[in-house]
């Protein structure tokens, strides 16, 4: 069984920075797609970050040049950087990782339970 767990949230002055994590834990042979989304509140959950097992990655413009994408192989954790936080990054964020758990495993997608981030003064 896979287990994703997101941390790092938190409540931060606008314009400071939080680094989020996502790990996975459990049988895993190759994570292939790691992907951050957010959901403010009363609003559609919205893709803002991916990084492919290849090392390319790509921002929703909201986003870029403020946030990076980020992994450690060895834990399987996914980060994100996020500098100069404004109010309406204020989400939950969430990621989602497609992986293997087994060479002869199809991929799958699995999911945190998010994590707050507020941007206020």
């Amino acid at each position: 069984q896979v287990q994703v767990v997101e941390s790092g949230g938190g409540l931060v002055q606008p314009g400071g920075s939080l680094r989020l994590s996502c790990e996975a834990s459990g049988s895993i042979f190759s994570l292939n797609i790691m992907t951050w989304y957010r959901q403010a509140p009363g609003n559609e959950r919205k893709w803002i970050a991916t990084l492919v097992s290849g090392g390319a990655s790509d921002y929703a413009d909201s986003v870029k040049g403020r946030f990076t994408i980020s992994r450690d192989n060895a834990k399987n954790t996914v980060y994100l950087q996020m500098n100069n936080l404004r109010p309406e990054d204020t989400a939950v964020y969430y990621c989602a990782l497609t992986l293997r758990q087994t060479a002869s495993h199809r991929r799958h997608e699995y999911w945190g339970q998010g994590t707050q981030v507020t941007v206020s003064s």
